[in-house]
C-alpha cells in the first residue's frame, strides 16, 4: 500500500469536510469558504485541488461511491451465506444503540433529488454508483440461490433495483417522519420477498 502525499492527505480533508457538510446541508447550501474552514485548509488553496465547485461535488462523490462499494466488495467476500449478507446489507440501514444506519449517512437521499437538476456530471457519477450496487445485490440474490439461502426470483437485476428503491424511498420517509417505522418496513418486506428460510 502506498504512503500518500501531502498533498493527497489535503485534497481527502477536503472531501471529507465537503461530504460531511453535504450530509448536514446540501451541496448547493455548502459554499467553498466553509469546506476549507472545515478542513483547515488555507482560504485560495481549494482551486489547487479542484477547478470548480461541480469538479469537487463529481470528486466528493467518486470518493462516497468508491468507500461504499469498498464496503460492499468486503460484505460480499465474508463467508456468511448470501442471504445472511443481504440481510446484514438491509440491516444496516437501520440505526442501532444511538448510531445512525446508513441510511442517514446515504448521499443518494440526501443529494439525489439536488443534484439531478443541478449538475450532469455529479448525476452521472451517482448514477453510475447505483448501478454499481444494484449488480451487487442482483449477484448476492443469485448466489443466495445457489446456496439456498435465498428463493428464487425471476429477475435478479430488476428485484435487486426495486429493493434498492424501496429501502431510499423508505429513508426519505424515514427523515421525513424522523422515525425508523419506514425502514424497518422495507426491511420485513424485503425479508419476505427473498428469504428462503
Amino acid at each position: 500500500m502506498t504512503e500518500q502525499t501531502k498533498s493527497d492527505q489535503t485534497r481527502k480533508k477536503i472531501l471529507t469536510a465537503g461530504r460531511e457538510l453535504a450530509l448536514k446541508g446540501g451541496f448547493s447550501g455548502v459554499g467553498i469558504a466553509q469546506i476549507l474552514a472545515e478542513s483547515g485548509v488555507p482560504k485560495g488553496s481549494f482551486y489547487y485541488y479542484f477547478p470548480s465547485k461541480d469538479a469537487f461535488g463529481q470528486a466528493m462523490l467518486h470518493d462516497y461511491v468508491d468507500d461504499y462499494l469498498s464496503r460492499m466488495d468486503l460484505l460480499t467476500a465474508s463467508p456468511q451465506l448470501a442471504g445472511d449478507k443481504l440481510a446484514a446489507f438491509w440491516g444496516a440501514w437501520l440505526g442501532h444503540e444511538g448510531a445512525g444506519g446508513i441510511s442517514t449517512r446515504c448521499l443518494v437521499v440526501k443529494l439525489g433529488a439536488e443534484i439531478a437538476d443541478l449538475s450532469e456530471g455529479m448525476r452521472v457519477v451517482l448514477d453510475t454508483g447505483v448501478d454499481a450496487l444494484v449488480d451487487r445485490i442482483a449477484a448476492l440474490l443469485i448466489a443466495g440461490v445457489g446456496d439456498g439461502s435465498v428463493r428464487p426470483v425471476d429477475d435478479p437485476q430488476a428485484v435487486a433495483r426495486m429493493l434498492y428503491a424501496k429501502f431510499l424511498g423508505a429513508a426519505i420517509l424515514a427523515k421525513i417522519s424522523r422515525s425508523d417505522l419506514p425502514l424497518q418496513q422495507a426491511l420485513a418486506e424485503t425479508r419476505h420477498i427473498y428469504t428462503s428460510r
